[in-house]
Protein backbone atom coordinates (compact mmCIF):
# COMPACT_ATOMS: atom_id res chain seq x y z
CA UNK A 1 0.00 0.00 0.00
CA UNK A 2 1.50 3.35 -1.01
CA UNK A 3 1.79 6.18 1.48
CA UNK A 4 -1.57 7.80 2.25
CA UNK A 5 -3.35 5.27 0.03
CA UNK A 6 -6.93 4.77 1.20
CA UNK A 7 -7.63 1.53 3.06
CA UNK A 8 -10.09 -0.97 1.57
CA UNK A 9 -13.74 0.07 1.63
CA UNK A 10 -15.33 -0.50 5.00
CA UNK A 11 -11.95 -0.86 6.71
CA UNK A 12 -11.32 1.71 9.46
CA UNK A 13 -7.62 1.78 10.37
CA UNK A 14 -7.78 3.83 13.55
CA UNK A 15 -4.65 4.64 15.52
CA UNK A 16 -5.78 3.35 18.92
CA UNK A 17 -2.90 5.13 20.67
CA UNK A 18 -4.19 8.64 19.84
CA UNK A 19 -5.39 10.01 23.20
CA UNK A 20 -9.08 10.62 23.85
CA UNK A 21 -10.05 13.58 26.04
CA UNK A 22 -13.49 14.05 27.57
CA UNK A 23 -15.25 17.12 28.95
CA UNK A 24 -18.74 17.19 30.49
CA UNK A 25 -20.52 20.06 28.72
CA UNK A 26 -23.92 19.90 30.44
CA UNK A 27 -26.34 17.79 32.42
CA UNK A 28 -30.07 17.22 32.01
CA UNK A 29 -32.44 15.87 34.63
CA UNK A 30 -35.11 13.42 33.53
CA UNK A 31 -37.86 11.88 35.69
CA UNK A 32 -35.69 9.65 37.86
CA UNK A 33 -32.11 10.22 36.81
CA UNK A 34 -29.60 12.72 35.42
CA UNK A 35 -27.80 12.42 32.09
CA UNK A 36 -24.41 13.98 31.44
CA UNK A 37 -23.58 15.26 27.97
CA UNK A 38 -19.88 14.64 27.28
CA UNK A 39 -17.75 16.05 24.48
CA UNK A 40 -15.07 13.52 23.49
CA UNK A 41 -12.16 14.48 21.26
CA UNK A 42 -9.58 12.30 19.53
CA UNK A 43 -6.17 13.93 19.44
CA UNK A 44 -5.76 17.66 18.95
CA UNK A 45 -8.33 18.37 16.25
CA UNK A 46 -11.53 20.00 17.50
CA UNK A 47 -13.23 18.75 14.32
CA UNK A 48 -12.52 15.17 15.40
CA UNK A 49 -14.95 15.25 18.31
CA UNK A 50 -18.39 13.94 19.17
CA UNK A 51 -21.00 13.95 21.94
CA UNK A 52 -22.01 11.01 24.12
CA UNK A 53 -24.65 10.85 26.84
CA UNK A 54 -23.91 8.89 30.01
CA UNK A 55 -25.74 8.30 33.29
CA UNK A 56 -24.07 7.85 36.64
CA UNK A 57 -24.90 4.13 36.39
CA UNK A 58 -22.75 3.95 33.21
CA UNK A 59 -19.81 5.45 35.09
CA UNK A 60 -20.42 3.02 37.95
CA UNK A 61 -20.44 0.04 35.57
CA UNK A 62 -17.18 1.17 33.95
CA UNK A 63 -15.59 1.71 37.35
CA UNK A 64 -16.56 -1.79 38.48
CA UNK A 65 -14.91 -3.23 35.37
CA UNK A 66 -11.75 -1.21 36.01
CA UNK A 67 -11.44 -2.46 39.59
CA UNK A 68 -9.28 -5.28 38.23
CA UNK A 69 -6.53 -2.67 37.84
CA UNK A 70 -6.24 -2.31 41.62
CA UNK A 71 -6.23 1.49 41.26
CA UNK A 72 -8.30 3.71 43.53
CA UNK A 73 -10.20 5.81 41.02
CA UNK A 74 -12.05 9.01 42.12
CA UNK A 75 -15.62 8.07 41.18
CA UNK A 76 -18.09 10.11 43.28
CA UNK A 77 -20.09 7.90 45.68
CA UNK A 78 -23.70 6.89 45.10
CA UNK A 79 -26.53 8.88 46.69
CA UNK A 80 -30.10 7.65 46.84
CA UNK A 81 -31.82 10.64 48.48
CA UNK A 82 -31.49 14.20 47.20
CA UNK A 83 -29.72 13.16 44.02
CA UNK A 84 -31.87 15.47 41.88
CA UNK A 85 -30.93 18.67 43.77
CA UNK A 86 -29.30 21.29 41.58
CA UNK A 87 -26.30 21.78 43.90
CA UNK A 88 -25.76 18.03 44.17
CA UNK A 89 -25.86 17.59 40.39
CA UNK A 90 -23.29 20.40 39.93
CA UNK A 91 -20.99 18.82 42.54
CA UNK A 92 -21.39 15.35 40.99
CA UNK A 93 -20.65 16.71 37.51
CA UNK A 94 -17.39 18.14 38.84
CA UNK A 95 -16.56 14.79 40.48
CA UNK A 96 -17.32 12.86 37.28
CA UNK A 97 -15.07 15.23 35.33
CA UNK A 98 -12.24 14.46 37.75
CA UNK A 99 -12.91 10.77 37.17
CA UNK A 100 -12.75 11.18 33.40
CA UNK A 101 -9.49 13.11 33.74
CA UNK A 102 -8.02 10.30 35.87
CA UNK A 103 -8.75 7.53 33.37
CA UNK A 104 -7.83 9.48 30.22
CA UNK A 105 -4.44 10.58 31.60
CA UNK A 106 -3.45 7.10 32.82
CA UNK A 107 -1.35 5.59 30.01
CA UNK A 108 -2.57 2.01 30.50
CA UNK A 109 -6.24 2.76 31.28
CA UNK A 110 -6.62 5.23 28.42
CA UNK A 111 -5.55 2.54 25.92
CA UNK A 112 -7.74 -0.26 27.28
CA UNK A 113 -10.84 -1.52 25.47
CA UNK A 114 -13.21 -0.74 28.37
CA UNK A 115 -12.40 2.98 28.33
CA UNK A 116 -12.38 3.18 24.51
CA UNK A 117 -15.85 1.62 24.31
CA UNK A 118 -17.18 3.97 27.00
CA UNK A 119 -15.91 7.10 25.23
CA UNK A 120 -16.11 6.04 21.58
CA UNK A 121 -18.84 3.42 21.15
CA UNK A 122 -19.14 3.99 17.38
CA UNK A 123 -15.56 2.93 16.63
CA UNK A 124 -15.19 0.31 19.36
CA UNK A 125 -18.48 -1.56 19.22
CA UNK A 126 -17.08 -4.75 17.66
CA UNK A 127 -16.43 -7.95 19.59
CA UNK A 128 -12.72 -8.30 18.85
CA UNK A 129 -12.40 -11.69 20.55
CA UNK A 130 -15.18 -13.05 18.33
CA UNK A 131 -13.49 -11.62 15.22
CA UNK A 132 -10.19 -13.23 16.23
CA UNK A 133 -11.92 -16.59 16.84
CA UNK A 134 -13.46 -16.50 13.37
CA UNK A 135 -10.06 -15.98 11.75
CA UNK A 136 -8.39 -18.61 13.93
CA UNK A 137 -11.14 -21.13 13.12
CA UNK A 138 -10.61 -20.59 9.41
CA UNK A 139 -6.90 -21.23 9.93
CA UNK A 140 -7.59 -24.55 11.68
CA UNK A 141 -9.57 -25.83 8.71
CA UNK A 142 -6.34 -26.04 6.73
CA UNK A 143 -4.02 -26.78 9.68
CA UNK A 144 -5.81 -29.48 11.71
CA UNK A 145 -2.73 -30.51 13.73
CA UNK A 146 -3.17 -27.52 16.10
CA UNK A 147 -5.76 -27.32 18.86
CA UNK A 148 -6.92 -24.44 21.08
CA UNK A 149 -6.55 -25.13 24.81
CA UNK A 150 -8.02 -21.85 26.08
CA UNK A 151 -8.19 -18.14 25.20
CA UNK A 152 -5.68 -15.99 27.09
CA UNK A 153 -8.08 -13.16 27.79
CA UNK A 154 -6.76 -9.59 27.85
CA UNK A 155 -3.11 -10.57 28.56
CA UNK A 156 -1.95 -7.82 26.17
CA UNK A 157 -2.75 -4.12 25.92
CA UNK A 158 -3.78 -4.07 22.26
CA UNK A 159 -7.51 -4.00 21.53
CA UNK A 160 -7.15 -5.70 18.14
CA UNK A 161 -4.65 -8.40 19.11
CA UNK A 162 -5.82 -11.60 20.79
CA UNK A 163 -4.01 -14.61 22.27
CA UNK A 164 -4.85 -18.31 22.61
CA UNK A 165 -3.06 -21.10 24.44
CA UNK A 166 -2.40 -23.93 21.95
CA UNK A 167 -1.12 -27.47 21.69
CA UNK A 168 -0.10 -29.84 18.91
CA UNK A 169 -2.40 -32.86 18.80
CA UNK A 170 0.42 -35.41 18.67
CA UNK A 171 2.44 -33.54 21.33
CA UNK A 172 -0.22 -32.75 23.96
CA UNK A 173 2.21 -31.77 26.74
CA UNK A 174 3.79 -28.91 24.80
CA UNK A 175 2.13 -25.54 25.18
CA UNK A 176 2.25 -22.81 22.57
CA UNK A 177 0.68 -19.40 22.27
CA UNK A 178 -1.11 -18.16 19.16
CA UNK A 179 -1.42 -14.42 18.53
CA UNK A 180 -3.82 -12.96 15.99
CA UNK A 181 -3.75 -9.28 15.04
CA UNK A 182 -5.68 -7.01 12.70
CA UNK A 183 -4.05 -4.41 10.44
CA UNK A 184 -3.05 -1.02 11.81
CA UNK A 185 -2.85 2.51 10.36
CA UNK A 186 0.84 2.16 9.39
CA UNK A 187 0.43 -0.85 7.08
CA UNK A 188 2.08 0.41 3.88
CA UNK A 189 3.33 -2.88 2.44
CA UNK A 190 1.49 -4.38 -0.53
CA UNK A 191 -0.57 -7.45 0.39
CA UNK A 192 1.87 -9.71 -1.44
CA UNK A 193 5.00 -8.27 0.23
CA UNK A 194 3.23 -8.26 3.60
CA UNK A 195 2.37 -11.96 3.38
CA UNK A 196 5.87 -12.90 2.15
CA UNK A 197 7.55 -11.03 5.02
CA UNK A 198 5.25 -12.53 7.66
CA UNK A 199 6.08 -16.03 6.37
CA UNK A 200 9.81 -15.18 6.57
CA UNK A 201 9.68 -14.60 10.34
CA UNK A 202 10.13 -18.30 11.36
CA UNK A 203 13.44 -18.25 9.46
CA UNK A 204 14.79 -15.44 11.67
CA UNK A 205 17.37 -16.90 14.08
CA UNK A 206 19.01 -14.66 16.66
CA UNK A 207 20.07 -15.34 20.25
CA UNK A 208 18.00 -12.35 21.41
CA UNK A 209 14.86 -12.81 19.27
CA UNK A 210 12.10 -15.14 20.48
CA UNK A 211 11.65 -17.82 17.85
CA UNK A 212 8.48 -17.91 15.75
CA UNK A 213 7.24 -21.49 15.26
CA UNK A 214 4.68 -20.73 12.57
CA UNK A 215 3.46 -17.59 10.78
CA UNK A 216 0.85 -16.88 8.14
CA UNK A 217 -1.11 -13.85 6.95
CA UNK A 218 -4.21 -12.90 5.00
CA UNK A 219 -4.90 -9.56 3.35
CA UNK A 220 -6.29 -8.18 6.61
CA UNK A 221 -4.48 -9.88 9.50
CA UNK A 222 -1.63 -12.10 10.65
CA UNK A 223 -1.45 -15.20 12.83
CA UNK A 224 1.72 -16.37 14.58
CA UNK A 225 2.52 -19.26 16.92
CA UNK A 226 5.36 -19.31 19.45
CA UNK A 227 6.29 -21.53 22.39
CA UNK A 228 4.50 -20.53 25.62
CA UNK A 229 6.89 -19.40 28.34
CA UNK A 230 5.60 -20.08 31.86
CA UNK A 231 7.91 -17.46 33.40
CA UNK A 232 6.66 -14.69 31.16
CA UNK A 233 8.18 -11.43 30.02
CA UNK A 234 10.69 -8.96 31.43
CA UNK A 235 7.74 -6.86 32.62
CA UNK A 236 6.36 -9.89 34.49
CA UNK A 237 9.71 -10.22 36.25
CA UNK A 238 9.79 -6.54 37.22
CA UNK A 239 6.18 -6.52 38.47
CA UNK A 240 6.24 -10.04 39.99
CA UNK A 241 3.22 -10.85 37.78
CA UNK A 242 1.68 -14.03 36.42
CA UNK A 243 1.86 -14.16 32.59
CA UNK A 244 -1.73 -15.39 32.13
CA UNK A 245 -3.32 -12.59 34.18
CA UNK A 246 -5.03 -9.65 32.39
CA UNK A 247 -2.81 -6.69 31.49
CA UNK A 248 -4.70 -4.27 33.77
CA UNK A 249 -4.31 -6.59 36.76
CA UNK A 250 -0.62 -7.25 36.15
CA UNK A 251 0.76 -3.79 35.58
CA UNK A 252 -1.55 -0.95 36.67
CA UNK A 253 -0.85 -1.01 40.40
CA UNK A 254 2.07 -3.26 41.38
CA UNK A 255 2.06 -4.38 45.02
CA UNK A 256 5.81 -4.01 45.37
CA UNK A 257 7.90 -1.53 43.39
CA UNK A 258 11.48 -2.71 43.09
CA UNK A 259 14.00 -2.36 40.29
CA UNK A 260 16.39 -5.05 39.06
CA UNK A 261 19.94 -5.68 40.21
CA UNK A 262 22.64 -3.64 38.46
CA UNK A 263 24.12 -6.69 36.73
CA UNK A 264 20.69 -7.66 35.37
CA UNK A 265 20.19 -4.11 34.07
CA UNK A 266 23.57 -4.19 32.34
CA UNK A 267 23.13 -7.67 30.83
CA UNK A 268 19.53 -7.30 29.69
CA UNK A 269 20.20 -3.80 28.37
CA UNK A 270 23.20 -4.96 26.34
CA UNK A 271 21.30 -7.91 24.86
CA UNK A 272 18.38 -5.71 23.82
CA UNK A 273 20.68 -3.14 22.24
CA UNK A 274 22.48 -5.89 20.30
CA UNK A 275 19.25 -7.15 18.73
CA UNK A 276 18.10 -3.59 17.94
CA UNK A 277 21.39 -2.97 16.12
CA UNK A 278 20.93 -6.23 14.22
CA UNK A 279 17.44 -5.22 13.06
CA UNK A 280 18.55 -1.69 12.16
CA UNK A 281 21.45 -3.06 10.09
CA UNK A 282 19.00 -5.37 8.29
CA UNK A 283 16.71 -2.44 7.49
CA UNK A 284 13.90 -4.16 9.37
CA UNK A 285 11.71 -1.57 11.13
CA UNK A 286 10.80 -2.42 14.73
CA UNK A 287 9.48 0.51 16.81
CA UNK A 288 7.73 -1.65 19.42
CA UNK A 289 10.19 -2.01 22.28
CA UNK A 290 8.72 -2.19 25.77
CA UNK A 291 9.10 -4.58 28.70
CA UNK A 292 6.11 -6.75 27.69
CA UNK A 293 7.74 -7.38 24.31
CA UNK A 294 10.87 -8.88 25.86
CA UNK A 295 10.66 -12.57 26.75
CA UNK A 296 12.94 -13.96 29.46
CA UNK A 297 14.62 -17.35 29.25
CA UNK A 298 16.98 -17.70 32.19
CA UNK A 299 19.38 -14.74 31.95
CA UNK A 300 18.62 -14.15 28.29
CA UNK A 301 16.30 -11.52 26.82
CA UNK A 302 14.52 -12.32 23.57
CA UNK A 303 12.60 -9.72 21.58
CA UNK A 304 8.95 -10.37 20.66
CA UNK A 305 6.44 -9.19 18.07
CA UNK A 306 8.58 -8.34 15.05
CA UNK A 307 5.37 -8.65 13.04
CA UNK A 308 3.89 -5.48 14.58
CA UNK A 309 5.67 -3.10 12.22
CA UNK A 310 4.67 -5.21 9.19
CA UNK A 311 1.03 -5.10 10.31
CA UNK A 312 1.31 -1.32 10.74
CA UNK A 313 0.43 -1.33 14.44
CA UNK A 314 1.17 1.85 16.44
CA UNK A 315 3.72 1.75 19.25
CA UNK A 316 2.86 1.44 22.96
CA UNK A 317 4.81 4.67 23.61
CA UNK A 318 3.57 6.59 20.55
CA UNK A 319 1.69 9.19 22.60
CA UNK A 320 5.04 10.03 24.26
CA UNK A 321 7.44 10.32 21.32
CA UNK A 322 4.87 11.97 19.03
CA UNK A 323 5.39 15.07 21.22
CA UNK A 324 9.04 15.45 20.19
CA UNK A 325 9.91 16.40 16.62
CA UNK A 326 13.51 15.16 16.87
CA UNK A 327 12.32 11.57 17.47
CA UNK A 328 11.27 11.12 13.86
CA UNK A 329 12.83 7.83 12.67
CA UNK A 330 12.11 4.26 13.77
CA UNK A 331 15.73 3.98 14.92
CA UNK A 332 15.32 7.00 17.21
CA UNK A 333 11.93 5.63 18.35
CA UNK A 334 13.65 2.39 19.42
CA UNK A 335 16.28 4.33 21.36
CA UNK A 336 13.68 6.46 23.13
CA UNK A 337 11.63 3.36 23.98
CA UNK A 338 14.81 1.76 25.29
CA UNK A 339 15.03 4.70 27.70
CA UNK A 340 11.53 3.89 28.99
CA UNK A 341 12.51 0.22 29.38
CA UNK A 342 15.75 1.06 31.19
CA UNK A 343 13.87 3.37 33.57
CA UNK A 344 11.40 0.57 34.37
CA UNK A 345 14.21 -1.95 34.95
CA UNK A 346 16.00 0.53 37.23
CA UNK A 347 13.11 1.84 39.33
CA UNK A 348 10.48 -0.90 39.01
CA UNK A 349 7.89 1.42 37.47
CA UNK A 350 7.50 3.70 34.44
CA UNK A 351 8.35 7.42 34.65
CA UNK A 352 5.53 9.69 35.85
CA UNK A 353 5.99 11.89 32.78
CA UNK A 354 8.40 12.41 29.90
CA UNK A 355 10.72 14.24 29.55
CA UNK A 356 12.21 13.50 32.96
CA UNK A 357 13.70 16.55 34.68
CA UNK A 358 15.31 14.78 37.61
CA UNK A 359 16.13 11.09 38.00
CA UNK A 360 15.85 9.33 41.39
CA UNK A 361 18.98 7.71 42.88
CA UNK A 362 20.07 4.75 40.74
CA UNK A 363 22.38 1.75 41.40
CA UNK A 364 25.04 3.47 39.28
CA UNK A 365 25.65 6.89 37.74
CA UNK A 366 26.28 5.02 34.49
CA UNK A 367 22.56 4.14 34.46
CA UNK A 368 21.58 7.77 34.92
CA UNK A 369 23.89 8.79 32.07
CA UNK A 370 22.02 6.50 29.65
CA UNK A 371 18.63 7.66 30.98
CA UNK A 372 19.63 11.30 30.51
CA UNK A 373 20.64 10.58 26.92
CA UNK A 374 17.21 9.13 26.09
CA UNK A 375 14.57 10.65 28.40
CA UNK A 376 15.83 14.08 29.55
CA UNK A 377 14.51 17.41 28.25
CA UNK A 378 17.74 18.01 26.36
CA UNK A 379 17.63 14.57 24.70
CA UNK A 380 13.99 14.91 23.65
CA UNK A 381 14.67 18.40 22.30
CA UNK A 382 17.93 17.67 20.48
CA UNK A 383 17.47 14.04 19.41
CA UNK A 384 18.37 10.49 20.40
CA UNK A 385 21.82 8.88 20.32
CA UNK A 386 22.32 5.87 18.03
CA UNK A 387 22.20 2.30 19.30
CA UNK A 388 25.94 2.06 18.53
CA UNK A 389 26.56 5.09 20.76
CA UNK A 390 24.60 3.50 23.64
CA UNK A 391 26.62 0.28 23.29
CA UNK A 392 29.81 2.31 23.78
CA UNK A 393 28.60 3.91 27.02
CA UNK A 394 30.18 2.64 30.29
CA UNK A 395 26.98 0.88 31.44
CA UNK A 396 27.12 -1.62 28.56
CA UNK A 397 30.62 -1.50 27.06
CA UNK A 398 32.14 -3.99 29.54
CA UNK A 399 29.30 -6.58 29.38
CA UNK A 400 30.51 -9.92 28.00
CA UNK A 401 27.98 -11.87 25.93
CA UNK A 402 28.58 -15.62 25.94
CA UNK A 403 26.18 -16.80 23.21
CA UNK A 404 27.62 -18.72 20.30
CA UNK A 405 24.45 -18.73 18.18
CA UNK A 406 25.01 -17.06 14.82
CA UNK A 407 22.25 -14.62 13.77
CA UNK A 408 20.43 -15.46 10.53
CA UNK A 409 17.73 -13.48 8.77
CA UNK A 410 17.86 -13.47 4.98
CA UNK A 411 15.58 -10.90 3.39
CA UNK A 412 15.43 -10.85 -0.44
CA UNK A 413 16.48 -7.56 -2.08
CA UNK A 414 12.98 -6.90 -3.40
CA UNK A 415 11.48 -7.22 0.08
CA UNK A 416 14.25 -5.05 1.56
CA UNK A 417 13.24 -2.30 -0.84
CA UNK A 418 9.57 -2.74 0.13
CA UNK A 419 10.57 -2.50 3.80
CA UNK A 420 12.55 0.68 3.13
CA UNK A 421 9.59 2.36 1.42
CA UNK A 422 7.16 1.23 4.16
CA UNK A 423 9.55 2.54 6.82
CA UNK A 424 9.69 5.94 5.10
CA UNK A 425 5.89 6.05 4.99
CA UNK A 426 5.61 5.23 8.70
CA UNK A 427 8.09 8.00 9.47
CA UNK A 428 6.25 10.48 7.21
CA UNK A 429 3.01 9.92 9.11
CA UNK A 430 4.84 10.37 12.41
CA UNK A 431 6.51 13.61 11.24
CA UNK A 432 3.19 15.00 10.03
CA UNK A 433 1.53 14.16 13.34
CA UNK A 434 4.41 15.75 15.27
CA UNK A 435 4.13 18.90 13.14
CA UNK A 436 0.41 19.20 13.87
CA UNK A 437 0.96 18.67 17.60
CA UNK A 438 3.75 21.26 17.62
CA UNK A 439 1.57 23.85 15.85
CA UNK A 440 -1.34 23.12 18.18
CA UNK A 441 0.92 23.50 21.22
CA UNK A 442 2.24 26.86 19.98
CA UNK A 443 -1.28 28.11 19.32
CA UNK A 444 -2.48 26.92 22.73
CA UNK A 445 0.46 28.62 24.45
CA UNK A 446 -0.20 31.86 22.58
CA UNK A 447 -3.89 31.79 23.48
CA UNK A 448 -3.11 30.98 27.09
CA UNK A 449 -0.56 33.78 27.26
CA UNK A 450 -2.94 36.20 25.57
CA UNK A 451 -5.70 35.30 28.03
CA UNK A 452 -3.60 35.46 31.20
CA UNK A 453 -4.40 38.01 33.91
CA UNK A 454 -1.03 39.69 33.51
CA UNK A 455 -1.54 40.08 29.77
CA UNK A 456 -5.04 41.46 30.26
CA UNK A 457 -3.64 44.10 32.64
CA UNK A 458 -0.93 44.99 30.13
CA UNK A 459 -3.51 45.35 27.37
CA UNK A 460 -5.68 47.59 29.57
CA UNK A 461 -2.71 49.84 30.38
CA UNK A 462 -1.72 50.00 26.71
CA UNK A 463 -5.32 50.75 25.72
CA UNK A 464 -5.49 53.61 28.25
CA UNK A 465 -2.17 54.99 27.04
CA UNK A 466 -3.31 54.73 23.42
CA UNK A 467 -6.63 56.40 24.25
CA UNK A 468 -4.83 59.20 26.11
CA UNK A 469 -2.32 59.66 23.30
CA UNK A 470 -5.14 59.68 20.76
CA UNK A 471 -7.01 62.34 22.76
CA UNK A 472 -3.89 64.54 22.93
CA UNK A 473 -3.30 64.12 19.20
CA UNK A 474 -6.94 65.04 18.49
CA UNK A 475 -6.64 68.19 20.64
CA UNK A 476 -3.43 69.17 18.89
CA UNK A 477 -5.03 68.55 15.50
CA UNK A 478 -8.07 70.69 16.41
CA UNK A 479 -5.78 73.43 17.70
CA UNK A 480 -3.72 73.39 14.50
CA UNK A 481 -6.88 73.55 12.38
CA UNK A 482 -8.11 76.55 14.41
CA UNK A 483 -4.79 78.35 14.06
CA UNK A 484 -4.59 77.60 10.34
CA UNK A 485 -8.11 78.90 9.92
CA UNK A 486 -7.25 82.17 11.64
CA UNK A 487 -4.03 82.57 9.68
CA UNK A 488 -5.89 81.91 6.46
CA UNK A 489 -8.45 84.57 7.30
CA UNK A 490 -5.75 87.11 8.21
CA UNK A 491 -3.82 86.76 4.95
CA UNK A 492 -6.73 86.38 2.57
CA UNK A 493 -5.69 89.46 0.36
CA UNK A 494 -2.45 87.83 -0.62
CA UNK A 495 -4.16 84.60 -1.64
CA UNK A 496 -5.04 84.20 -5.30
CA UNK A 497 -8.73 84.73 -5.95
CA UNK A 498 -8.78 81.60 -8.07
CA UNK A 499 -7.61 79.30 -5.22
CA UNK A 500 -10.28 76.58 -4.78
CA UNK A 501 -9.15 75.75 -1.27
CA UNK A 502 -9.65 79.23 0.19
CA UNK A 503 -12.17 81.26 -1.80
CA UNK A 504 -12.30 84.93 -0.70
CA UNK A 505 -15.68 86.71 -0.65
CA UNK A 506 -15.66 89.91 -2.73
CA UNK A 507 -16.76 92.09 0.20
CA UNK A 508 -13.82 90.86 2.28
CA UNK A 509 -11.41 91.58 -0.55
CA UNK A 510 -12.63 95.12 -0.89
CA UNK A 511 -12.53 95.66 2.84
CA UNK A 512 -8.86 94.63 3.00
CA UNK A 513 -7.75 96.40 -0.23
CA UNK A 514 -4.76 98.69 0.23
CA UNK A 515 -5.38 102.38 0.26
Amino acid sequence: MAFMEKPPAGKVLLDDTVPLTAAIEASQSLQSHTEYIIRVQRGISVENSWQIVRRYSDFDLLNNSLQISGLSLPLPPKKLIGNMDREFIAARQKGLQNYLNAITTNHILSNCELVKKFLDPNNYSANYTEIALQHVSMFFRSEPKWEVVEPLKDIGWRIRKKYFLMKIKNQPKERLVLSWADLGPDKYLSDKDFQCLIKLLPSCLHPYIYRVTFATASESSALLIRMFNEKGTLKDLIYKAKPKDPFLKKYCNPKKIQGLELQQIKTYGRQILEVLKFLHDKGFPYGHLHASNVMLEGDTCRLLDLENSLLGLPSFYRSYFSQFRKINTLESVDVHCFGHLLYEMTYGRPPDSVPVDCFPPAPSMAVVAVLESTLSCEACKNGMPTVSRLLQMPLFSDVLLTTSEKPQFKIPSKLKEALRIAKECIEKRLVEEQKQIHQHRRLTRAQSHHGSEEERKKRKILARKKSKRSAIENNEEQSMKYNNSNNSAGSGASSPLTSPSSPTPPSTAVEHAPF
